[in-house]
């Protein structure tokens, strides 16, 4: 009797708890679907998305077109490319390699690459792996010829563009975010394996976590449901500019879906791939010299949104956006891929659709969506200007009005809405992981510091 009373209060507990929690599910996912119907039509680019909650998978929906001119319905097990997301997995393989004591974490780049230069201080992986080498991005240095970005390049021409160029800060010192660092990742791989980068990580990275719609991108390999990606420019859908895939080597040149992100993110939490140990310390933010500690760790962003803990990385390249956040005490992971990216838009399609993909994540943790206070119009027009960064010249923030609140456009990448917590503390809308605030001297603002993996000072300069 005691036995069948014990049995039935387990299984009365057990289904009241499965029901509560199927419950929930619904509500998130009504939630969702009311966001992003509201926002993508079925003949515009669309969205996947990967929701699940301790290792199960409680959202997969895809919405709008994976193709305008066939008008093909996205599905949520196409394939996409994921730009800078590709920079976890040469980490990982890095990663591998200390394990298996085939490299340290301390050994200079010159160790490896004996042609790179000396600049004064010693570079070592570490540095790479989080972004404060003091490597200039090698994006952002001209090159002479016509249209480069379509240009095949190899891994060697690509770090001779870079290696001669003077260090930004001293290595360590700092966090800069640079595709220099993860290009030199892969070629170390190489070195050290006696592999091609690509066959290192299909066999020991890729194939090792179970995936099998994970890729390397080429534009003229056939793979089965790639999704064609566009941009937008004064409210009109374009094919994306063609740009070539050789520049993504080691730090953006994967293509996946929202699945095999779920999949790559539970072999890891496994510690399938690496030990969970070695995992731990990729999760954990660097710490300069200086004593202070970024948002980066080995391969991914770490920082919290309200008070929870968020490991993340985005992942931006010809007309991609791909976004993979974990909370993990929530262990909940969240997975969106989008197949348009307007950064020349000026209008607020850009900033609406960062905004949804931050939304969803929020969703998916119980949080309520972003919010502002009222702030009096006199105090908006003060803050009305352009504002230089002080460590890079051509950065710039413009803060215009429209209407009653402020947009803030960073060099010509589309405008965001400031969301106001206190009349000088914002964020800016659909970016939760950047607290900034204007700062007020002598009655005038002067300058906005943004903390962001970091602290970044935006002097104000007219």
């Amino acid at each position: 009797m005691k036995k069948s009373l014990l049995f039935y209060i387990i299984y009365s507990v057990f289904i009241t708890c499965t029901y509560a929690q199927s419950n929930e599910d619904n509500r998130l996912s009504k939630s969702i679907d009311s966001l992003v119907v509201e926002q993508i039509k079925p003949k515009e680019p669309g969205i996947a998305i990967l929701i699940a909650k301790k290792g199960k998978i409680v959202y997969e929906k895809a919405f709008g077109s994976a193709n305008l001119e066939l008008n093909v319905p996205l599905q949520s097990d196409m394939i996409f490319e994921i730009g800078s997301v590709t920079k976890q997995f040469t980490g990982v393989a890095i990663l591998q390699l200390v394990e298996q004591g085939k490299i340290t974490l301390q050994d200079s780049v010159q160790k490896y690459i004996k042609d790179f230069p000396y600049k004064g201080h010693p570079i070592t992986i570490e540095n790479l792996l989080t972004h404060t080498s003091g490597i200039k991005d090698f994006m952002s240095i001209d090159h002479p010829g016509q249209n480069v970005l379509r240009w095949d390049f190899t891994p060697q021409q690509l770090i001779d563009h870079f290696k001669n160029a003077p260090l930004e800060f001293t290595p360590g010192s700092k966090y800069n975010y640079t595709n220099s660092g993860y290009v030199l990742l892969g070629r170390i791989i190489e070195i050290v394996s006696g592999e091609s980068y690509y066959n290192y990580l299909l066999e020991n990275v890729i194939q090792k976590a179970g995936l099998k719609n994970t890729f390397f991108a080429s534009a003229d390999t056939i793979i089965p449901k790639r999704v064609s990606s566009y941009t937008r420019d004064r409210g009109f859908y374009d094919n994306s500019d063609y740009f070539s895939i050789s520049f993504g080597y080691g730090c953006g040149d994967l293509l996946s879906n929202v699945g095999d992100l779920f999949k790559w993110n539970t072999a890891l939490i496994n510690g399938n791939v690496i030990k969970k140990e070695t995992l731990e310390k990729a999760f954990t933010p660097f710490k300069l010299s200086n004593g202070t500690y970024t948002s980066y760790g080995y391969g991914w962003f770490i920082d919290d949104v309200n008070g929870q803990k968020r490991i993340h990385h985005e992942g931006q390249i010809s007309g991609f956006v791909t976004e993979e956040k974990y909370f993990p005490a929530e262990d909940i992971f969240v997975a969106t891929m989008a197949n348009i990216k307007s950064p020349e838009d000026t209008t607020e399609f850009s900033a609406n659709r960062y905004k949804l993909y931050e939304n969803i994540s929020l969703l998916a943790v119980g949080q309520q969506l972003q919010k502002s206070v009222v702030v009096n119009s006199k105090v908006l027009d003060k803050y009305i200007g352009v504002y230089q960064l002080t460590t890079a010249k051509k950065r710039l923030i413009t803060i215009s009005k429209q209407g009653d609140h402020l947009v803030g456009e960073l060099s010509g990448q589309g405008t965001a809405k400031l969301l106001f917590e206190t009349d000088t503390k914002f964020s800016f809308e659909g970016l939760t992981n950047a607290s900034c605030e204007f700062v007020n001297e002598n009655g005038k603002t002067t300058k906005i510091i943004v903390l962001q993996g970091g602290q970044f000072v935006w002097q104000k300069i007219k």
